[in-house]
């Protein structure tokens, strides 16, 4: 485990109310009245987590390029899950098991705001590959929008061998590409799935392709030819829970 700070007025009430056991200190900027900053201080001292008021230049430095908006907390942040947990988080879930798998999704923004999709679709698990992911940074905390506590993220060793244990396990994997004729409307989301997405620039690596069951793509009549990764995820992840809350 290892600390890391959480950024915002959000990010900081996500924490106190989620995972309050978690938040080491609060830290309030010097002068701060904003109504909610207030609040969460109050709050973190009834539930006896230091609050010490700082320099706004101290809140920089731990905020790094994230907006801190006058509150900051240290939190010890638990290890990433590892490719041992998806068997565990599959069970649980049953045939209600719905997978995000992002291959090579780098920028913390378009992560946080894939796990903020994925906390409001009700994901079993979001996976990436540990060698081309950003990790859990202050930004994506804050992207993520409270999300980022919400779904286990699993960092992943070997994608494709992650990959094939969710089809040992019987879950059924989509791709996303743009280089296809199938689309993601006509592919049957019902059940244990996965949903795999790429990078923007270079989408799926080819071990991480073959290894799918299906590449689909979303139909855009207009003049652009992809979308923002995190836009996309959105897009597909809604289809699958408009599909299972059909009657079969």
């Amino acid at each position: 485990m290892s600390d890391s700070w959480i950024v915002g007025i959000n990010p900081v009430e996500g924490a106190l109310s989620n995972d309050a056991s978690r938040v080491r200190e609060v830290l309030v900027e010097q002068g701060q009245r904003n109504a909610r900053v207030q609040e969460l201080a109050t709050r973190a001292k009834a539930l006896n987590i230091p609050v010490h008021h700082r320099p706004r230049e101290q809140l920089d430095r731990v905020s790094g390029e994230a907006r801190h908006q006058g509150v900051v907390a240290r939190y010890e942040a638990p290890p990433m899950g590892s490719e041992n947990d998806i068997e565990r988080l599959l069970e649980a879930a049953g045939q209600n098991a719905l997978v995000l798998v992002l291959d090579g999704v780098t920028d913390p923004h378009n992560l946080g705001a894939c796990l903020r999709s994925s906390a409001a679709a009700g994901v079993t698990m979001v996976i990436v590959p540990k060698d081309r992911a950003v990790g859990l940074t202050p930004v994506v905390r804050r992207a993520s929008a409270g999300g980022a506590d919400r779904v286990p993220l699993i960092a992943a060793t070997n994608l494709a061998r992650a990959l094939r244990t969710l089809k040992d396990a019987g879950v059924w994997i989509t791709g996303l590409a743009g280089d296809t004729d199938t689309s993601v409307y006509t592919v049957d989301m019902r059940g244990p799935v996965a949903l795999v997405l790429g990078s923007e620039g270079e989408g799926m690596r080819r071990l991480t392709r073959e290894t799918c069951d299906f590449v689909a793509k979303i139909p855009m009549p207009g003049v652009m030819e992809s979308l923002n990764v995190s836009v996309a995820t959105g897009i597909v992840l809604f289809e699958a829970l408009r599909q299972r809350s059909e009657k079969r």
